[in-house]
């Protein structure tokens, strides 16, 4: 762990609280109607270690896709992502997607990655392919399903930072968008999973 991702670490708690007391990355929406357009089953990506990932291993169980940083004020949230793969693994998968798309905040490479999670964090949730989730020409193909009504059936919302969190739930249908300050462990998240 760098000196950096250490005072981030120690100043985390104090981050989160002052981003919620502006209000800044606050955002959850929720969906109780619209179907996906493009089934989430059929979408594909590829692990950090290179074994492909087939989503229909998803189906019968929730799915918590989370964009991550090695480098960010909510990197320490991989904790609360861990705890809650542990304790709810009957209920929802949780699947980290690192991205170097906010301020270049995930500079390493797969391996560096995935070291650095295991390391500092326990990570042991499936990890992907380091990718791009932002709207872009290179967007990762999951991340394009989430934040594209046309195939989600009804969300637009591209992450506003890293650690922002989409629910899928047993079905195949996008359920939730949090914002980046929202925990993993927080009511709305959890109540989420439990339904």
């Amino acid at each position: 762990m760098t000196i950096r991702q250490k005072i981030l670490k120690a100043v985390y708690p104090l981050f989160a609280f002052w981003s919620k007391a502006t209000g800044k990355n606050v955002t959850a929406l929720s969906n109780s109607a619209a179907k996906p357009v493009i089934p989430f089953y059929t979408l594909r990506d590829t692990l950090n270690n290179g074994n492909e990932f087939d989503f229909t291993c998803l189906k019968g169980k929730k799915a918590l896709l989370v964009n991550t940083a090695s480098d960010c004020g909510f990197t320490p949230q991989y904790k609360d992502l861990q705890k809650l793969y542990e304790q709810y693994n009957d209920k929802v998968v949780v699947i980290g997607f690192p991205a170097n798309d906010f301020k270049e905040q995930e500079k390493g490479s797969d391996e560096e990655i995935g070291q650095f999670c295991k390391a500092n964090f326990g990570v042991t949730f499936p990890l992907m392919k380091k990718s791009t989730v932002v709207k872009s020409k290179e967007q990762n193909k999951v991340y394009s399903w989430l934040t594209h009504a046309a195939q989600n059936g009804w969300n637009n919302k591209p992450p506003s930072w890293n650690f922002s969190k989409y629910l899928v739930n047993e079905e195949g249908t996008l359920v939730n968008y949090f914002g980046p300050t929202v925990s993993p462990l927080s009511d709305e998240v959890l109540s989420a999973i439990k339904k």
